[in-house]
C-alpha cells in the first residue's frame, strides 16, 4: 500500500534545496553546495524512498540528480509545467519553495513518472555543446534583425559581433563533430540517422543528445515523449482541434526542420505530405504528421540497426 511507501519532492534553487516527503511529511532545507548535497543524499538513503521527483530547472537539477542516481536512489526529473498543472488540479495555488517540495512529493505518489537513467558524462557534454550552439544561432538571428534597423555606426558594431558569433558557431560545430567521432556507438547511430534524406548532422546530434530513448520505445511512446502525438480537445458534441503539447521542445524543433527538408528531398515523406495536403489537411498539420512519421522511422532504424531504404 502507498501508506507504506515514501515519496520525496525536491525543489531546487540556486542557493537551497527544499525537500519534503509524502504521505508522512518531513520537510527539510539543505544548502545547494557539494557538502550539503552529500548530506541530503545520506538523509534520503536512510528514508529508502520509493521515488524522488524534481523539476528540470535549466541545469540546476543536474548535480543533485547525478549524485542521487549514482547512489542508486530512484530519481525522476519532470517538466515544471506538469508539476504546476498538478498543483492546480489538487487546489494548491500558492507557490513557495516549501510548497513546491510537497507538491512534487504528492506528484511522485500520484503520477509515478518514469525514472530516467543517468546520462553519461559524454552525453551531458554533447547536450551542453548542442545547447550552446542553439543559443549562438539565436543570438546571430537576433543581431541580424537589429542590424537591419540600426544606424550606420551601430550596424558596423553589430556586423563585427555577428562575425565573432559565427566563429563561435564554427567552434561549436567542430566540438559536436569531435564528440560524435570519439564515440564509435554514437558515430554509428549518427550515420544511420543521417542516411535518411532530410536528417542532417545537427538533427542527428540533437536526437543522440536529447532523446537517448530513441530505439527503446514503441511508436506511441516515442511520439508522446517528443510531443508529436495530437491530443483530443472534445467536450460533449463539440469536437475541438487536435493539438500537440508537452514533450521535448528542442527535439521537436529539430524534427520540424528535418520534416521541412524531407518534404522536398525524401521520396517517402514527400509522397506522404502531398497525400495529406491533397486530402485537405492544413499544411502545418501535414508537417506535424510528417514529423511523427519521420520520428517513428528513425526510432525503428535505431532499434533494428538498419540504414535508410526506399
Amino acid at each position: 500500500m502507498d501508506s507504506d511507501l515514501v515519496f520525496v519532492g525536491i525543489d531546487i534553487s540556486k542557493a537551497t534545496l527544499d525537500v519534503d516527503s509524502y504521505p508522512v511529511n518531513e520537510a527539510r532545507r539543505f544548502l545547494n553546495d557539494d557538502a550539503s548535497r552529500e548530506n541530503l543524499c545520506e538523509w534520503l538513503k536512510s528514508r529508502k524512498p520509493t521515488l524522488i521527483v524534481m523539476e528540470a530547472t535549466g541545469g540546476l537539477e543536474m548535480p543533485v540528480a547525478a549524485l542521487l542516481a549514482a547512489a542508486g536512489l530512484p530519481v525522476a526529473v519532470v517538466n515544471p509545467r506538469q508539476a504546476r498543472d498538478f498543483a492546480r488540479a489538487i487546489g494548491v495555488l500558492a507557490k513557495t519553495d516549501a510548497v513546491d517540495a510537497i507538491v512534487l512529493a504528492r506528484f511522485a505518489q500520484a503520477v509515478r513518472p518514469a525514472i530516467r537513467e543517468l546520462k553519461s558524462d559524454e552525453a551531458q557534454e554533447l547536450e551542453a555543446v548542442l545547447t550552446r550552439r542553439r543559443q549562438i544561432v539565436e543570438m546571430i538571428t537576433a543581431e541580424r534583425n537589429r542590424q537591419l534597423k540600426a544606424q550606420a555606426r551601430i550596424a558596423k558594431q553589430i556586423k563585427g559581433h555577428i562575425a565573432w558569433l559565427e566563429k563561435r558557431l564554427d567552434e561549436a560545430n567542430g566540438d559536436l563533430e569531435r564528440l560524435i567521432k570519439n564515440s564509435p556507438i554514437w558515430l554509428h547511430k549518427s550515420e544511420l540517422l543521417t542516411s535518411v534524406p532530410g536528417v542532417g548532422r545537427v538533427v542527428a546530434t540533437t536526437l543522440l543528445a536529447e532523446l537517448p530513448e530513441l530505439g527503446t520505445l514503441n511508436r506511441r511512446q516515442i511520439g508522446a515523449l517528443v510531443g508529436v502525438c495530437p491530443f483530443n480537445r472534445d467536450s460533449g458534441a463539440r469536437r475541438g482541434k487536435r493539438l500537440i503539447s508537452g514533450g521535448r521542445s528542442s527535439v521537436r524543433a529539430a524534427l520540424y526542420m528535418a520534416a521541412l527538408a524531407a518534404t522536398r528531398f525524401n521520396p517517402a515523406i514527400k509522397v506522404f505530405y502531398k497525400h495529406l495536403v491533397d486530402a485537405g489537411k492544413h499544411k502545418k498539420v501535414a508537417i506535424v504528421a510528417c514529423m511523427r512519421k519521420l520520428l517513428i522511422t528513425l526510432n525503428v532504424m535505431i532499434k533494428t540497426d538498419t540504414a535508410w531504404k526506399y
